[in-house]
């Protein structure tokens, strides 16, 4: 019964993490307005997270926060695990914006970034960043211009989640329409058109 009951609780922190930042921001977010949130005494927070570093981490990675390799592969591991690399791209353009695109707490705490860098920013942008680079190295990696291949897809990334965050007060951004599914789609042939363009340079 303990067991659950801790189980809940440490839920219950990480869930309010995300509601905290998604209204508030990092500046918003303490140990004491994270314990409120979550209806519980603060002592928790130390005693299963050991501080507010170790709540953000945890949220980080258990609290929906980012896209798992497996989702960012469509849901089969084996089957994306086959595709060709222009195959891989494609699929990984479409399988993140979906995944943005259901995150509105994750894309709102992306925007909060944007103004304010503090250790907490430094923690999850870093779980990010490891993400992509498990991906990368698990899926992507070639033997010939890894570096400039990881750059193509950082890029391709970048563009996407400026567009996704774009799209939470415009509806359009260079003549594509952010808020109508055609236009996302619009943008996931762009990108399938660009990963055929580099053939010849990453032999795709």
């Amino acid at each position: 019964m303990k067991i659950r009951n801790k189980n809940i609780t440490r839920k219950r922190l990480i869930n309010s993490v995300g509601s905290l930042l998604a209204k508030k921001g990092f500046k918003g977010l303490g140990i004491n307005a994270i314990a409120k949130e979550a209806g519980v005494d603060k002592v928790l927070i130390y005693r299963y997270f050991n501080g507010l570093s170790g709540l953000i981490a945890a949220y980080g990675k258990e609290g929906d926060f980012w896209p798992s390799s497996l989702e960012l592969a469509g849901g089969d591991l084996h089957r994306f695990g086959k595709y060709s690399l222009s195959e891989k791209l494609s699929a990984l353009g479409h399988n993140f914006i979906k995944a943005l695109k259901k995150r509105p707490v994750t894309c709102e705490i992306m925007i909060w970034e944007m103004s304010e860098k503090n250790e907490l920013t430094d923690e999850l942008a870093a779980i990010r960043e490891n993400s992509f680079i498990e991906f990368f190295q698990m899926f992507l990696m070639t033997r010939e211009n890894k570096e400039t291949l990881q750059d193509v897809v950082a890029l391709i990334g970048a563009a996407i989640s400026y567009l996704v965050l774009r799209s939470k007060n415009v509806d359009v951004y260079g003549g594509i329409d952010l808020s109508s599914e055609k236009g996302w789609e619009h943008i996931e042939q762009t990108i399938s058109c660009m990963v055929q363009g580099l053939q010849g340079i990453f032999k795709i």
